[in-house]
C-alpha cells in the first residue's frame, strides 16, 4: 500500500485526538473500525482459509417442486460443498402449502460463490445469505494485527491545513517516507530502523530535557524506574532517539509487550484489539520542529516517553492488556466506553504514591504545559470508577477539568477487570502466551482444555510450596 494512496483514500475529518472520537465516529457513519466480514458479490463471506470460504445459505422449498430437495442437494454436490449444519422449518405461505425453509452452512471454493448461488436459485426459491456473526470481527492470532490497520483518523500534514508541518514540503516528504514503512510491515519481521535527522534529533532534545527536569517530582515512581532502565539497556538520552527494535526487545524481556510501527492514529477497536495481544501499535516519526512542544497527533516523544517507560511495569502491562482484551467482539457502545476509560486512565491517569498525587498517564508525561497543570490545584479530582470514568466527558483541546485518581494500579486492574464482566458477550476468551494467540471459551470441550492446562500450572506452584515447606 502506497503513503499516497492512503492520503487520498483516508479523508481528514477533524482535529480529534482521542479514541474516544474515532469510536463515535465509526458509530456515526456506519462504518467498521475492522475488517469484519468480507464482501463478494452478493454474498457474504465470514471466513476464509486456503481459498474457501464459510457461507450461510437460506432458501425455500415448495411442496410443489417435489424434486427440489434433490436437485439443490445436486447443487450441494455439483460444487464440492462441505456440510456442516443443515436446518429445516415450515415456511409461512401466502398460499398455505407445506413449503420448507432450509437454513445449511457450508465451507465451498471462494471463486465458485456466485455461480454456486446462480445455480442454487434455479431450483429454489428466496435464495439468500444470512449473517450468522453476532459480534464484530477481531483478531485470534498475533499475525492478525495485520489486518487491524484502519486509520479512522489520520493526521497527515498533507491534510491538515492546521498542522504545524502543512506548509513545510520536506518535512511532508519525510514523514510519507516513515509512514511507508509502517504500511508494508508485516508481523513477525524485523522493526524498521529510522536514522533520524540532526533537526529531528533536535526536537527530541528539546521535548526529552524540558520534561525529563520535571519528572522526579511530577511522575509516578513505575515510570521513573522504567525511564532509568530504558536510558541504561535502550540508549534514551537528549541526543539520541530510540529505535523501535531496541525498544520493543527490551519490552519483551521485562513485561512481554511488544512493538509495532503503526502510520497514524489508528481506530479504537484496531488499537484496543492489539493490546490484547500485548502488543502496542507505536509511531516512528517526529512532531514539526516549529512547535516541539506541542502535536496535534501521536508521535514518537508521545509515544517513547509517555508510554513506553509505563510498559516496562508489569501490574500497568496487565493493566493494558486487559483493557485490550475486554474490547474484543464488544458492541460498539462498550467500545467507546472502553475509549473513554482508557482515555482517563492510561492516557490521562494519576495515582497515590507515599501520600502525594503523581501521574502515569502519557498523555500527560508526554506534556508539559498539561503535567503541570494536572498535579496543580486548579483541576477536579475523582476516585477512579470506571462505570464513572467510562462515561464522563472530555476535552481534546484543553486541559482535563476532571481526572480521575488511582489508590493503586493492583485497585485500577481489579475494578477494570468488574467492569469488564459487564460487557455482554456470547463467550469468554483466554490469552494463550505460549503462541500468542486467543482461546475463545465458547464450548465445553475447550472450557475442558484451558482447565486441564491450569491443573497443570497449580500441580506445579503445589510442589514449589511443598518444597519450601521441606526447608
Amino acid at each position: 500500500m502506497k503513503t499516497e494512496s492512503v492520503v487520498q483514500t483516508v479523508p481528514f475529518t477533524g482535529r480529534k485526538r482521542s479514541l474516544l472520537d474515532d469510536a463515535r465516529r465509526d458509530r456515526e457513519s456506519g462504518s467498521s473500525a475492522s475488517p469484519g466480514p468480507s464482501r463478494v458479490g452478493d454474498c457474504c463471506v465470514f471466513e476464509e482459509k486456503n481459498g474457501k470460504v464459510l457461507l450461510h445459505v437460506l432458501f425455500a422449498l415448495s411442496n410443489e417442486k417435489n424434486s427440489g430437495f434433490f436437485k439443490a442437494g445436486k447443487v450441494f454436490e455439483t460444487f464440492e460443498a462441505k456440510l456442516l449444519h443443515v436446518e429445516s422449518r415450515p415456511r409461512k405461505s401466502k398460499n398455505n402449502t407445506s413449503d420448507l425453509e432450509f437454513l445449511i452452512k457450508c465451507e465451498i471454493h471462494t471463486s465458485d460463490i456466485d455461480v454456486f448461488i446462480n445455480s442454487l436459485k434455479r431450483v429454489a426459491d428466496d435464495v439468500r445469505t444470512v449473517p450468522e456473526e453476532k459480534v464484530p470481527w477481531f483478531p485470534r492470532k498475533i499475525r492478525d494485527l495485520d489486518r487491524c490497520n484502519h486509520l479512522v483518523t489520520k493526521f497527515d500534514p498533507d491534510l491538515d491545513q492546521d498542522h504545524p508541518g502543512y506548509s513545510d514540503k520536506e518535512y511532508r516528504k519525510r514523514r510519507a517516507f516513515i509512514s511507508e514503512l509502517a504500511f508494508n510491515y508485516k508481523q513477525g519481521e524485523p522493526l524498521p530502523r529510522v536514522e533520524y535527522t540532526p533537526e529531528e534529533i533536535s526536537t527530541w532534545r528539546q521535548v526529552y530535557c524540558t520534561l525529563t527536569n520535571i519528572y522526579p517530582t511530577h511522575a509516578c515512581r513505575q515510570f521513573l524506574d522504567g525511564l532509568q532502565q530504558l536510558e541504561k539497556e535502550c540508549g534514551y538520552a537528549e541526543d539520541n532517539i530510540p529505535q523501535l527494535r531496541d525498544v520493543s526487545a527490551f519490552l519483551k524481556e521485562k513485561t512481554g509487550f511488544q512493538l509495532r510501527p503503526v502510520a497514524g492514529l489508528l481506530s479504537a477497536r484496531d488499537f484496543l484489539a492489539s493490546l490484547a495481544f500485548r502488543v502496542f501499535q507505536c509511531t516512528q516519526y517526529i512532531r514539526h520542529p516549529s512547535a516541539p512542544m506541542h502535536s496535534p497527533e501521536p508521535d514518537c516523544c508521545h509515544e517513547l516517553l509517555g508510554h513506553i517507560p509505563m510498559l516496562a511495569d508489569k501490574e500497568f502491562a496487565q493493566f493494558s492488556q486487559e483493557i485490550g482484551l475486554a474490547s474484543l467482539g464488544a458492541s460498539d457502545e462498550d467500545i467507546e466506553r472502553l475509549s473513554t476509560l482508557y482515555w482517563f486512565t492510561v492516557e490521562f491517569g494519576l495515582c497515590k504514591q507515599s501520600g502525594s498525587v503523581k501521574a502515569y498517564g502519557a498523555g500527560l508525561l508526554s506534556s508539559y504545559g498539561e503535567l503541570i497543570y494536572a498535579l496543580s490545584k486548579e483541576p477536579e479530582y475523582k476516585p477512579f470508577n470506571p462505570e464513572e470514568a467510562a462515561v464522563q466527558p472530555y476535552q481534546d483541546e484543553t486541559y482535563q477539568p476532571i481526572y480521575f485518581v488511582s489508590e493503586s494500579f493492583e485497585d485500577a486492574k481489579a475494578k477494570l477487570r468488574q467492569f469488564s464482566s459487564t460487557i455482554q458477550r456470547p463467550f469468554t476468551i483466554r490469552y494463550d502466551p505460549i503462541t500468542s494467540s486467543l482461546d475463545v471459551l465458547d464450548r465445553p470441550g475447550k472450557i475442558q482444555k484451558a482447565l486441564g492446562q491450569m491443573q497443570d500450572e497449580l500441580k506445579t506452584l503445589c510442589q514449589a510450596l511443598e518444597s519450601l515447606g521441606q526447608r
